[in-house]
């Protein structure tokens, strides 16, 4: 289909003397009878996306016409096929990506293709930000320190990065030590509105391999976390499809209290979002108190969409958007774009409520927010800053069961001496505080809040205890320049907030280690410890293996957390230290909203961030440039314990095979609720006695530098071995304790027979033995960060399906992304009410005649006592090109058949 076939092409003016040609709404609109103003604003970014890029195959008319009369309330069946204008990793997720890439490459070079036909269609940025850990801390030279192990540790990898910014035109890296991916987008790589080279204006729209990507959402782009499966789909120009969305409007109403932050606000909506189920849906801001919040506290809401579960949580483009451009350094020409574009589709402005039709709409009043925290396990978890010492106190007693940690009462009480010399511990003392996270480090209120309340603290002569692991990581070194400017950074530096890395460190669980006599005394005595921190992810064991209590916090509440040392201080009732004249209380060292904006007003300028960020190109620093990588169009795969060619696309042909039957099927674990990716993909820290240490150290590895599962994302060796090895994961196939208590840990029970191993040497057992395996799973399983690992970890242990009462979306599509088939169990069953063990066996039947989206298969269970049950489950394979994807054995040998499909036609048309 032409892409006129509408009418649409129109101009628009720019400025005073400069004009544009964009894809009209309101002409569409017009056209199809169709009020569009109506639409939801992120539909409608959504809708020019399909408008500009119909060509009538991979999208159509029909497409068109479905999105503009997009309604608020129906079954939403239709696909959405949205090409996106960029895409943006992180180095975790970015090198996997990149290794499939080139493994592509190796494959078309194989077969005689040429390589080149493998190119990403559009822009993708790397920015490495995941590979920092914090060895050290409470130093000035703690920053210099760690990026120096940080390059050690990881040079095959930049090594690897550096071949693929001379191999593919398109693929940029922003290198270590500029900040957080999520800030770098929103203050840099963020351009507002794209033009083609005919003059075309659009709308910056993206995919990233980071769940928290929907940052970006704060300044009115449209953008969301997927897989690094998917991402690579987007960036070799195939669409990423998702079902039509619900589209939930947020009304804000009124303003924060004195005192209150945006991580308040944000923990708060959280807590409201979860209990609405906004999973899959896009969250829409609107109303006069979303018109009041800054730019910088819209991002931080948006940034926690995956915590609420939404796909987006979407603010549009305004006034203070505008601003918010104009002060972080872009040029006045791409800010007059902006803003000329948007008015011309008319969606410039917050929009009240009443002028949008949205599928539900709710109601918060920004006064009614009060100082809180979340956790200690799950971000949702929000608790009044007032109640978390009674609420620390209640879990700490409560069954697992009840989210509580199984403690005696009595035993709060107690002191706990360790190995060091007159130091001891108590439960609930904070071991790690840091002010982390692209979630709050990207606002200048709340990290200016925590230098001033550290200049307080300081002045009264309040200190931190040696105990606690102290960090600063701002997501920017524009955060630095503030903090200095302002004189405060030396305030946070005494009490141990020394700027430690420009990264995402503990909020992903590079923490670095404790102390080993701090290990040593919580290991013997089980003691349940916490960290504060200003992230957005607290789930089990992610931090620190050895924390058992997380909380999120704002970056103020962390340092005053900090000098109050334990979780049980109430910190409204009881002081946070004493001084040097007495005690002192949080309201004598609380900064005022007076104090934090005359700081913010004065402290940055649009320069700041322009010469910054003129860095990346003119002086990304000694460490980096000392980084040779090797050259050529394809990669020669040298033996690397980091980087290895992945296997996905062993035996490729062009045409691909009939997918298996599932048939006598094994369990290989049996979980319970909320099993996140954090309990399946591999994270944090490997240990010696795991799967992956003892690869590691067969391989010449010494445990000194075996880093973490992380920075070993290139590695499919270490991966698999890794994947389901979660020290805090309940395999509920393990019978439990006498005491109740469940076995923790990477273990299953291989069957025949009960033998209790490791996951993944139960997998490779049935996979030698020609037996397919599957999973069993609770409600929300796959929640937490987009890690593509946890479907390709499933994958590569031999997991034909994984069958759960419900599923996160973006684990569910990088399930089916790669060959593995997601079931969901209908009505009330479940593991439970089946009564299933994991010492079945299983079939699954219904899909030898072909597949439909969403259709009905049998889960056949086999007793141990010949019974036979046929359990009907539905199948969460959700779109008709998500069959494609999984009868190619995945979307990455579906794009692969593809694009040599294509380059093949192409050589013949020019023979």
């Amino acid at each position: 289909m032409p892409h006129n076939s509408f009418s649409t092409l129109k101009k628009f003016k720019i400025g005073d003397n400069k004009s544009g040609q964009y894809y009209s709404l309101p002409a569409l609109g017009k056209a199809l009878g169709v009020d569009i103003s109506r639409l939801p604003v992120s539909i409608r970014v959504v809708l020019e996306a399909v408008l500009r890029n119909c060509d009538g195959k991979k999208v159509t008319e029909e497409h068109v016409r479905q999105l503009a009369g997009w309604q608020p309330n129906t079954s939403r069946e239709e696909e959405i096929p949205f090409v996106v204008a960029r895409v943006v990793l992180q180095d975790f997720t970015g090198v996997p990506l990149l290794a499939d890439v080139a493994a592509m490459r190796s494959v078309a070079q194989r077969m005689g293709k040429n390589p080149k036909a493998i190119e990403p269609l559009v822009p993708v940025d790397l920015v490495v930000d995941h590979s920092v850990m914090i060895d050290y801390f409470g130093t000035p030279k703690a920053l210099d320190l760690n990026m120096k192990l940080e390059f050690k540790r990881n040079q095959e990898r930049y090594q690897f990065m550096k071949w693929g910014m001379q191999a593919f035109k398109t693929f940029g890296v922003v290198p270590p030590g500029f900040g957080i991916v999520h800030q770098v987008n929103l203050e840099y790589l963020a351009r507002g509105v794209h033009r083609t080279a005919d003059g075309v204006y659009y709308p910056d729209t993206l995919v990233g391999t980071d769940s928290h990507t929907t940052m970006i959402n704060g300044i009115g782009v449209v953008g969301w976390g997927v897989g690094g499966i998917e991402a690579e789909a987007g960036m070799l120009g195939q669409p990423v499809y998702f079902l039509t969305p619900d589209v939930v409007g947020v009304e804000l109403k009124g303003q924060l209290r004195e005192g209150v932050t945006a991580t308040d606000l944000v923990l708060r909506i959280t807590e409201m979002l979860r209990q609405e189920k906004v999973v899959g849906k896009f969250v829409e801001f609107c109303g006069e108190g979303t018109s009041s919040l800054s730019v910088t506290d819209r991002a931080t809401i948006g940034n926690m969409a995956p915590e609420y579960g939404a796909t987006m949580g979407f603010f549009p483009v305004d006034t203070r958007t505008i601003d918010y451009f104009r002060a972080t350094g872009r040029t006045a020409e791409e800010i007059a774009a902006l803003e000329s574009y948007f008015k011309a589709q008319k969606m410039f402005g917050v929009p009240k409520a009443r002028d949008i039709d949205y599928t539900k709409l709710l109601t918060l009043d920004l006064s009614t927010v009060a100082p809180s925290l979340a956790g200690p396990k799950r971000p949702q978890d929000r608790i009044e800053i007032g109640n978390v010492k009674s609420t620390f106190i209640d879990l700490f007693s409560r069954p697992i069961a009840e989210n509580g940690f199984a403690q005696p009462a009595e035993k709060l009480s107690e002191i706990f001496p360790t190995a060091k010399k007159n130091v001891s511990l108590k439960n609930g003392d904070v071991l790690i505080a840091a002010i982390t996270s692209c979630t709050n480090t990207s606002n200048p209120n709340v990290m200016l809040a925590a230098g001033l309340l550290a200049k307080k603290a300081v002045e009264a002569g309040l200190k931190v205890s040696s105990k606690v692991k102290t960090s600063l990581a701002p997501g920017s070194r524009v955060v630095t320049h503030y903090l200095e400017k302002t004189g405060l950074l030396p305030y946070l530096e005494q009490l141990g907030f020394d700027v430690a890395a420009y990264g995402c460190t503990t909020c992903i669980g590079n923490a670095g280690d404790l102390a080993a006599e701090y290990n040593q005394a919580i290991l013997e005595n089980d003691l349940v410890c916490a960290a504060v921190l200003s992230g957005n992810r607290n789930f089990e064991a992610r931090i620190h293996p050895n924390i058992k209590a997380n909380f999120l916090a704002s970056p103020p509440l962390v340092v005053a957390y900090a000098i109050a040392g334990n979780m049980t201080v109430d910190l409204m009732t009881e002081p946070v230290g004493r001084g040097k004249d007495g005690d002192v209380w949080l309201g004598n060292i609380w900064p005022t909203s007076e104090e934090i904006q005359a700081l913010v007003q004065s402290s940055m300028t649009p320069r700041d961030f322009r010469d910054n960020y003129a860095q990346v190109q003119q002086n990304p620093g000694k460490l980096w440039e000392k980084i040779k990588g090797v050259t050529g169009e394809t990669y020669n795969w040298p033996k690397s314990t980091y980087i290895a060619e992945p296997p996905f696309f062993e035996g490729f042909e062009m045409t691909p095979a009939p997918m298996p039957q599932v048939r006598g099927a094994r369990a290989l674990g049996v979980f319970g609720d909320s099993i996140t990716t954090d309990h399946i993909s591999p994270a944090g820290s490997i240990k010696d006695t795991s799967p992956a240490g003892r690869w590691l150290t067969e391989h010449g590895v010494l445990k000194p530098d075996f880093n973490s599962y992380g920075s070993r994302r290139g590695n499919h060796e270490i991966m698999m071995r890794g994947t389901f090895a979660n020290v805090r994961i309940k395999n509920l196939m393990i019978p439990p304790r006498a005491d109740g208590s469940r076995f923790e840990g990477g273990d299953t029970l291989f069957q025949p027979g009960g033998e209790q191993m490791s996951i993944y040497d139960a997998a490779m057992k049935y996979v030698a033995a020609g037996i397919p395996t599957v999973v069993f799973g609770g409600e929300e399983y796959g929640t937490g960060s987009s890690r593509d690992w946890a479907a390709k970890g499933t994958q590569l242990l031999g997991v034909k399906a994984v069958i759960a009462r419900s599923f996160e979306r973006i684990h569910r599509s990088n399930l089916v992304g790669m060959g593995v088939l997601p079931l969901q169990f209908k009505g009330a069953d479940s593991v439970q009410s089946l009564g299933i063990t994991g010492r079945e066996t299983y079939d699954i039947e219904g899909l030898e005649h072909g597949i439909r989206p969403q259709q009905d298969v049998t889960l056949v269970i086999h007793r141990e006592d010949g019974v036979e049950q046929r359990v009907t489950v539905l199948l969460r394979i959700d779109t008709p090109i998500e069959v494609d994807y999984y009868q190619h054995g995945g979307i990455l040998p579906f794009v692969l058949r593809q694009l040599l499909a294509d380059e093949g036609a192409a050589a013949k048309k020019a023979a």
